[in-house]
């Protein structure tokens, strides 16, 4: 038996296309005028809020992003991508406390998520609760992820190992 698309779940997909392509573009002012269209279309899509949050946070714009990323969860509780995003900006925002909620509440929707381990790491390194931080981003670097991330999780683990207390990192 075949697992068939939910049609209103591929009608939000659909709403949203032009505004990823556009992100993907680099123009991302663009992209959040046709999200917000999508939106007033349909308030019910998560995935309008979620790439708002997108577009908001390479805009700079890290409190509008935090709040469309809460809409987007509010939406749709299980949506990963928009739990961890939403557990980076709180943690950029310095809400800590907020970052790891969001954090655990995706670690319970998705235990083994590469994606969960480094928000997981990233807020509690922020809080300096750098035993757990260190098993979160070691685990982080066994999933295999982008060039990128995996060196800022090998820079985050060098300072876990120098100090002690809560770290003060560059953010994203």
């Amino acid at each position: 038996m075949t697992d068939r698309p939910d049609p209103a779940d591929a009608a939000h997909w659909d709403a949203v296309e032009e505004a990823t392509e556009l992100m993907h573009e680099g123009r991302f002012r663009d992209a959040l005028y046709a999200l917000r269209d999508a939106a007033k279309a349909d308030p019910r899509n998560p995935y309008a809020y979620h790439f708002m949050g997108v577009a908001l946070y390479e805009l700079g714009e890290l409190e509008p992003a935090r709040d469309a990323y809460r809409a987007a969860t509010r939406l749709a509780p299980a949506y990963l991508g928009a739990r961890v995003n939403l557990s980076h900006v709180l943690r950029m925002l310095g809400d800590l406390r907020g970052a790891l909620a969001e954090a655990q509440a995706a670690q319970r929707i998705a235990p083994d998520d590469g994606d969960v381990f480094y928000a997981l790491g990233r807020a509690h390194a922020a809080a300096g609760n750098r035993p757990i931080a260190k098993r979160y981003l070691e685990a982080f670097l066994k999933s295999n992820p982008e060039l990128e991330a995996a060196v800022e999780a090998r820079q985050i683990l060098a300072a876990l190992e120098a100090g002690s207390g809560p770290l003060d990192l560059e953010d994203d």
